[in-house]
């Protein structure tokens, strides 16, 4: 018998799910628009996920404890704080914000870009939060990163608790362990030569580096070794050139970090499946939470199931 139910919507390649099917969850629906992330889903849960959520009826989805959610921040146009949920209508949030009116679980688990509460001067923010208050969540945002959770990436991200009826007054975010970290724990014996960046590209790099530094800006690329105690935030876009995290190599050009790398170094499993292409996996790894933040957040809403 199972613990308890979710559902795993912008489910991308299931970070989010990966704790709760630990504790012992069922997971009976998800959702992920992208054919490339569906792949990898399901050649790891099993699972294909259902498509578009603007397009799925609230009614179809099975009734749940827990709803999970990484959605893309869009802007509010309409950002008047007035109407409830109808404020956030043409946007994604709009989808978690019908489901939750419909099938009021327990608890929701949401997570974005740190920026998200600073977008559109605060409003976008304001209006998710007021919607979800509206629909009878007492709600806990904290800004938790990567790095205090064992892994070796600076990467902050927002995670938006709620949690159903008005007596809950607190939640216990988890306490950062401040494990020590560094590159090396994550990084492969023997990478591809194929990994090892091109002359024309690390000439390129090198050139935009002098410029953004002249400009007075910090962009360019960024350069770790294995003793790097951790590399920046990477992104959807690493596929591109990898110039966010690049690895020293003696006597050679800098490498990129392989799709394996980038799959432990989000704490994905070590059997976790990648079935895609590089330029896929980069963009799916980019693109999704890192698994010990979402294990130590997992733990503490337990409680509420």
């Amino acid at each position: 018998m199972k613990k308890f139910k979710f559902i795993d919507l912008f489910a991308g390649i299931g970070g989010l799910r990966i704790p709760f099917d630990e504790l012992g969850g069922e997971c009976v629906f998800s959702s992920e628009i992208d054919k490339y992330s569906q792949q990898t889903y399901e050649a790891n849960f099993n699972h294909l996920p259902s498509g578009d959520i603007t397009k799925i009826d609230e009614k179809n989805i099975p009734s749940h404890d827990l709803l999970l959610g990484g959605f893309p921040c869009q802007a509010f146009s309409n950002a008047g704080l007035r109407k409830g949920f109808e404020d956030t209508r043409g946007t994604l949030f709009f989808d978690i914000a019908r489901i939750l009116n419909y099938h009021e679980p327990k608890v929701f688990l949401l997570e974005n870009v740190k920026g998200l509460l600073n977008h559109d001067s605060k409003k976008t923010y304001q209006t998710i939060e007021k919607t979800l208050r509206s629909l009878g969540y007492e709600i806990f945002p904290k800004v938790l990163n990567s790095k205090d959770f064992g892994l070796p990436q600076n990467r902050e991200r927002i995670f938006i608790l709620g949690i159903m009826g008005a007596a809950i007054n607190s939640f216990d975010f988890p306490e950062p362990s401040y494990e020590k970290t560094c590159l090396n724990d994550i990084l492969e014996n023997d990478p591809d030569q194929k990994y090892t960046i091109s002359d024309k590209i690390w000439k390129s790099h090198k050139k935009r580096k002098i410029k953004a530094r002249e400009k007075g800006n910090g962009f360019g690329y960024s350069l770790f070794n294995k003793d790097s105690l951790y590399t920046s935030t990477i992104s959807a876009r690493y596929y591109k050139d990898g110039s966010e995290i690049l690895i020293d190599q003696k006597d050679k050009n800098p490498r990129m970090l392989t799709p394996k790398e980038a799959s432990r170094l989000q704490g994905f499993p070590e059997d976790f499946i990648i079935p895609v292409s590089n330029r896929q996996a980069y963009k799916q790894f980019g693109n999704a939470v890192s698994v010990n933040v979402i294990r130590a957040l997992s733990k503490e809403i337990i409680k509420f199931l």
